[in-house]
């Protein structure tokens, strides 16, 4: 079948965002940790995370349009701080019901049974069951017009992985490690690396 944008657009809207949603393939799933001004812990699903460079090390974010159920832009612009956590299989019910709209003010942590974590000096809760976990400052947003979504950039300022799963080269064996990917809205799965090749060279 060939599906023209017309098609695509007569689409039902739940079917066309599954769609779309699987239509990239694979992308990264991570539980993003912050806290407001008051304490108030928050976690959240996202399968938008994509990295930027490494010097500076820096990666982004894309943040649907605000509602009255989200907190994690708020939380960041006021904070200037958010972790950044790997799922693995033991927890993926957990991550995956952090994507439901709990009311403001309500912890996801609480709700799914996860754990927040702190480091000296970073204000934003890690998830303590995640084994690859990082800390990023926020440094930029982006209003992207077309759709009302936004785009946060953020630099790496403290990473935790176990020495396990880093290798001689500075490659973190997220395979290894149990990190689960996702595609569509609702699907996750585990990997099978094929192999890892040398430096390409004409």
């Amino acid at each position: 079948m060939i599906y023209n944008e017309q098609a695509i657009a007569a689409f039902e809207r739940r079917y066309r965002a599954n769609f779309i949603n699987s239509l990239g393939g694979f992308k990264s799933l991570v539980l993003i940790g912050t806290k407001n001004r008051d304490g108030n812990e928050n976690l959240a699903t996202f399968s938008s995370l994509f990295h930027l460079g490494a010097d500076p090390a820096l990666c982004g974010i894309i943040l649907r349009p605000a509602t009255d159920f989200s907190s994690t832009l708020e939380n960041i612009l006021d904070q200037g701080c958010y972790t950044v956590n790997h799922v693995s299989p033991a927890f993926v019910h957990q991550a995956h019901q952090c994507s439901a709209k709990y009311p403001k003010g309500v912890s996801e942590f609480e709700q799914v049974g996860l754990t927040p974590e702190y480091l000296e000096n970073i204000p934003a809760p890690f998830v303590q069951e995640s084994k690859i976990k990082f800390a990023c400052n926020f440094v930029q947003k982006t209003a992207i017009e077309l759709n009302g979504t936004t785009l946060v950039i953020g630099q790496i300022k403290a990473v935790l992985v176990p020495d396990n799963y880093l290798k001689e080269d500075g490659y973190i064996d997220i395979e290894e490690a149990g990190t689960v990917t996702t595609s569509g809205l609702d699907s996750y799965h585990t990997t099978s690396r094929i192999e890892r090749l040398p430096y390409a060279k004409p």
